[in-house]
């Protein structure tokens, strides 16, 4: 990055204390001023970027969107360690330059590596990296908020190159950036990591897969042989792809245009926006959580995720004194925008609709029906049927059928229709998992009680496909389909292993479903999971 003092030494700016704004997470903020908001930055984009120490001023940015080839522009909104003072960077300023058409990239310079090759002056501590880690994306959040930068904005956090042959060092790094990235899902916001390809970016490559490891959304590697592409040795072609990548190609050079000159880094971006996790995301901040009723007092939860694992700690209570139900299923039945309960008396058989809050609560029940004891793994199936409103499946113990129950208008469901015929009942753990093939259709997947194998049953007009096996479940129960937990394009599924109660995320591929990675503790006296 263009950081004066980490480039030709000189004495960087360091802020007076800063003025933390009130942080309310995405999941629960008053959205009635979000017309006005801007787009989140950069948002969908590829091609030529450059980066300045200081934020151009109003006319030099319109005159080089008239006479340059970039559309993009790096703006440094914050950190101990940021180099240039930044006069013009002002919100007014930031929305101009958007308004303009100028896609925005903010970057965070923050602590360094205690191994770092450059001159420094405010280091990580690794025995507190994660805890500076959280506050630094806390404060770059306050930044860009201050600025107009609207949540799903992607914050770059600016660590430059270092020693990843020192294993404390490179240990501190790590631990900083994982709480950086996870701070910034817990607040609306995406990580992106700039570094050299050397160092900070190959470390990222070696934990990409690492359990319990927040790894940033989006990567920006300085490899500096201007060669214009975001391919690059060290990363493989399945990491950060697609739309996920950025490359600084050239550092600090002077560029003019329009009789206007500047002294630059020049970057290629090919970034696109994540698709949300809607299927699963209670909190509403883009994730996919994880609701659960623990069954000695009846309480039920949600658990929030990150992309990478389930934040125990951040638990929320939804509502207690469930415990006499059963068949529970979350679905935005009144298609407000807010998850809602569909939950079963165990002993009466009555149905009832729970509408969701923008608290995170649930509102008055509804009944939509007297006794559905004879129904057994109700499942939320999404838009079955396509007509807009969100399905619900269930099997019918008396003749093994499975049949559909429409959503309608006025939060009910209309007139069922069986969607596959024979025993079901030698199924069990029914989970939607959303268009898992990627074909329009959503899909279905079940274990089958016997052998243990889980099937995926692909959805069609009117039914499903044959089956298709995608390995063993034995010894796992709560599978649950979670739409796309870690938001890499593809639907994935978590469920419970009975004998020690982790829970386990099991990532969609083009191929099927991935090796499960423990991603929480704790639920074995947690079940059902919705």
């Amino acid at each position: 990055m263009n950081v004066p003092w980490l480039k030709r030494h000189r004495k960087r700016l360091v802020g007076a204390a800063v003025v933390l704004l009130s942080l309310t997470p995405l999941a629960f903020m008053n959205t009635a001023g979000a017309a006005a908001a801007l787009p989140p930055q950069p948002g969908n984009f590829t091609g030529y970027g450059f980066d300045a120490c200081t934020a151009p001023s109003s006319d030099t940015m319109a005159t080089w969107l008239k006479s340059s080839p970039y559309r993009a522009a790096g703006i440094y909104i914050g950190g101990v360690s940021r180099g240039c003072a930044q006069p013009n960077l002002t919100a007014d300023w930031v929305r101009e330059q958007i308004n303009r058409g100028w896609k925005l990239f903010p970057i965070y310079v923050g602590p360094q590596a205690t191994c770092t090759k450059v001159a420094k002056k405010s280091l990580i501590n690794n025995a507190a990296a994660a805890s500076q880690g959280t506050a630094a994306a806390t404060d770059a959040v306050n930044q860009a908020r201050a600025l107009g930068l609207s949540p799903q904005s992607v914050l770059i956090y600016d660590m430059e190159a270092y020693d990843s042959n020192n294993a404390a060092c490179k240990a501190g790094v790590l631990s900083f950036m994982s709480a950086w990235s996870a701070r910034l899902h817990d607040l609306g916001y995406l990580s992106g990591y700039y570094s050299s390809a050397g160092s900070g970016i190959a470390d990222q490559v070696a934990v990409y897969n690492k359990a319990g490891y927040v790894r940033p959304d989006y990567v920006d590697f300085a490899r500096w042989d201007n060669k214009v592409t975001v391919s690059d040795p060290v990363i493989p072609a399945g990491y950060w792809s697609p739309g996920r990548r950025m490359k600084q190609y050239q550092g600090g050079h002077i560029e003019t245009y329009g009789g206007v000159s500047i002294n630059i880094d020049t970057d290629y971006l090919d970034f696109r926006i994540l698709p949300p996790a809607k299927q699963s995301d209670w909190t509403r901040n883009g994730w996919s959580d994880v609701v659960a009723l623990t069954k000695s007092t009846g309480n039920l939860f949600t658990y929030p995720g990150n992309g990478s694992f389930i934040a125990e700690n951040q638990r929320a209570l939804i509502a207690g004194s469930k415990g006499g139900m059963d068949q529970l299923v979350r679905m935005d039945l009144n298609r407000d925008g807010l998850p809602d309960l569909i939950a079963r008396n165990r002993k009466s058989g009555a149905v009832y609709f729970y509408p969701g809050l923008s608290s995170g609560k649930l509102g008055t029940r509804k009944q939509l029906y007297k006794d559905q004891r004879k129904l057994r793994e109700f499942t939320s199936i999404g838009d079955f049927n396509r007509d807009g409103y969100p399905d619900l499946l269930a099997q019918q113990i008396s003749n093994g059928n499975l049949y559909l129950y429409p959503g309608k208008s006025g939060a009910k469901f209309g007139t069922r229709k069986a969607v596959a015929y024979g025993n079901w009942n030698d199924r069990t753990e029914f989970a939607g998992i959303g268009d898992f093939n990627r074909d329009g259709y959503q899909d279905l997947v079940v274990k089958e009680i016997k052998s243990g194998y889980l099937y995926l049953y692909r959805g069609k007009s009117g039914g499903f496909q044959s089956r298709l096996k995608l390995g063993s479940a034995s010894g796992l129960r709560d599978l649950l389909g979670v739409g796309d937990f870690d938001r890499d394009g593809y639907n994935d599924l978590v469920a419970v292993q009975s004998s020690t109660g982790y829970l386990f995320l099991y990532r969609g591929n083009p191929k099927g479903l991935s090796a499960g990675v423990r991603i929480a503790t704790g639920y074995k006296g947690r079940s059902p999971l919705l």
